[in-house]
């Protein structure tokens, strides 16, 4: 880390230590668990079946920075491509370029990112988009006809964009509603200014309004003090992210309405007053995760420097002893998402600058899950 580096992580942590110290006093982010609860929930985990996984198939290949990926209802996927803001439907094993997000500014980190299809498909046939342009990241809503994705209309702009900390990751809930995980755009105090949607998880309407139930109801704001969310999940009502840490420890976090993650006062267990610590947490050179996805009681986690696939057993707020799969056998990881099938796929992001490219990269492999 540079001195200057140094300089404004000291001068972040400042703002965001005044800044925890307003929301205790304001009651927001008080949503922390019990210690009872979480001990309640690592012992539950113990009762989850140890996992095995193989690699079942590849079902595509030659695809360039594969970020967002969802299964329409007739079971094909939309897997997007970062860098070239081209959306691919998988079907079978045939992939086809069925359109592109316009107005793309892809960086290092930016570009075309998570994508999710709306869960009143047959009667909305809508695919939404997170995306970065040169001045923000935005969602748009893209119009499913004739196997094309047409008339993108954008339902929310203004998350904060750099080259780096975008965030992208999409997932509805049960409860009907888009759920957003955003990026500080690498300025640590976006994500406990409750006037930027910078480093939050973000939950909106699929006309991209403030969802009923938000902490505060004008606001899409669903929690804050994060720094780069780039995984969502459910295990039925209960949400779950995997958040990126700076230099020390990346995150899975239990995702509770209205509480606060503390950063950047806090990377990893911290122990700070009105936050909420990580259930799980890793050394950056073990996960840098992004994806995540629920099957049989686990957080299936993709992750990009440590080249490898977390399964974390959770149950009831805490998570049991995470197992690493396919550790560098195939480079770079960024998505895994649960089949139809109950299966996992999960994509390799060799080709994302970053990564050490192979023939046929990058990839979808199909991940059994044996019972």
């Amino acid at each position: 880390m540079t001195a200057l580096s140094r300089t404004i992580r000291t001068l972040s942590v400042i703002v965001a230590t005044a800044a925890l110290a307003a929301a205790c006093a304001s009651g927001y982010g008080d949503a922390t668990p019990s210690t009872a609860t979480r001990s309640a929930g690592i012992a539950n985990c113990a009762r989850v079946r140890p996992v095995k996984l193989a690699v079942a198939d590849t079902i595509a290949t030659g695809i360039q920075v594969p970020w967002g990926l969802t299964f329409l209802p007739d079971e094909t996927a939309l897997v997007a491509e970062r860098d070239s803001a081209k959306v691919k439907h998988i079907v079978g094993k045939r992939v086809i370029e069925v359109g592109t997000v316009p107005g793309l500014h892809p960086s290092s980190e930016g570009g075309l990112l998570g994508l999710a299809v709306d869960p009143q498909f047959l009667s909305r046939p809508y695919v939404y988009a997170y995306y970065s342009t040169r001045t923000d990241n935005r969602i748009a809503r893209l119009t499913w006809l004739n196997n094309r994705i047409v008339d993108p209309q954008v339902i929310l702009d203004g998350i904060p964009t750099s080259a780096v900390h975008n965030g992208g990751r999409l997932r509805f809930g049960p409860d009907g509603f888009l759920y957003v995980g955003t990026g500080d755009g690498s300025a640590g105090h976006n994500s406990q200014d409750n006037k930027s949607l910078g480093g939050k998880i973000l939950r909106i309407t699929t006309d991209g309004e403030p969802a009923p139930g938000n902490p505060d109801p004008d606001s899409p704001i669903f929690t804050k003090g994060h720094r780069n969310v780039q995984g969502l999940a459910f295990d039925g009502d209960q949400l779950y992210a995997s958040e990126f840490g700076q230099n020390t420890w990346d995150e899975l976090n239990v995702i509770d309405r209205g509480a606060n993650y503390g950063w950047p006062a806090a990377e990893g267990i911290s122990h700070l007053d009105c936050m909420v610590d990580p259930i799980a947490q890793w050394t950056t050179a073990e996960a840098s995760p992004s994806g995540i996805a629920f099957a049989q009681g686990y957080i299936f986690m993709a992750s990009l420097r440590g080249e490898r696939l977390w399964a974390i057993p959770v149950a009831d707020g805490g998570a049991g002893k995470p197992v690493a799969f396919f550790t560098h056998q195939f480079g770079r990881l960024r998505t895994v998402e649960t089949a139809p099938d109950g299966s996992l796929w999960l994509t390799t992001s060799n080709t994302d600058g970053r990564g050490k490219p192979r023939a046929g990269d990058d990839r979808i492999l199909r991940i059994t899950i044996p019972r």
